[in-house]
């Protein structure tokens, strides 16, 4: 009997460590540095892909022989990526921008197996925005400093009463790892996550 590989989450975010232990598999985790700005004329979706794919791959070499998941999340405002805030201000100006409008958040996850072959997907979420006013605005990123999250939105928590409509084939998505997805991906690396599930 072979033993399964070890499960790296090549990820910092508690998000996303929270949400893989959901499937109460056993994992380590190990933050990839790599370079997130754009390319030029890079597309949201085409940004969160490729991020997703160096930071699996940034992990992968420094784990050789274990399966390594490397996920991103970009968020696109009318085809402009719009990344993490950092602070308060910039938090008022992305909700500003984006009160009323229509955002889709793409999440890439790909997963290299423990021979080196990569798997790859991206699990998309429209989000409908309300129109909001300023002092529900700041009231929401005081509440929550939503500063280390793509457009601000913290959609998990209080966020969700900034939006008046949802849509994803995957709600664990917008949080930023797609269970569904990922689920069938670990199974195709060799992790179990329920005996017998194909």
């Amino acid at each position: 009997m072979t033993s399964k590989p070890s499960l790296i989450l090549g990820s910092s975010s508690p998000y996303r460590k929270e949400l893989l232990e959901r499937l109460h598999v056993k994992f380590t985790t190990d933050s990839p540095q790599v370079d997130e700005t754009p390319l030029k004329e890079e597309t949201p979706r085409d940004l969160s892909l490729r991020l997703s794919r160096l930071k699996a791959r940034a992990v992968a070499q420094k784990h050789p022989g274990c399966v390594v998941i490397g996920s991103d999340q970009v968020l696109d405002l009318e085809g402009k990526c719009v990344g993490k805030p950092g602070n308060r201000e910039n938090c008022i100006k992305q909700l500003e921008e984006m009160a009323g409008k229509t955002l889709i958040f793409h999440t890439a996850m790909t997963v290299i197996d423990a021979s080196g072959l990569g798997h790859s997907a991206v699990v998309d979420t429209t989000i409908k925005m309300k129109k909001l006013k300023r002092e529900t605005i700041e009231a929401y990123v005081d509440l929550e400093k939503p500063f280390n999250c793509a457009g601000s939105a913290k959609l998990e928590k209080l966020g969700i009463c900034l939006i008046s409509s949802f849509q994803s084939d995957d709600p664990t998505a917008i949080i930023g790892l797609g269970l569904i997805e990922l689920t069938s991906m670990l199974e195709k690396c060799g992790i179990e996550v329920l005996p017998g599930l194909k």
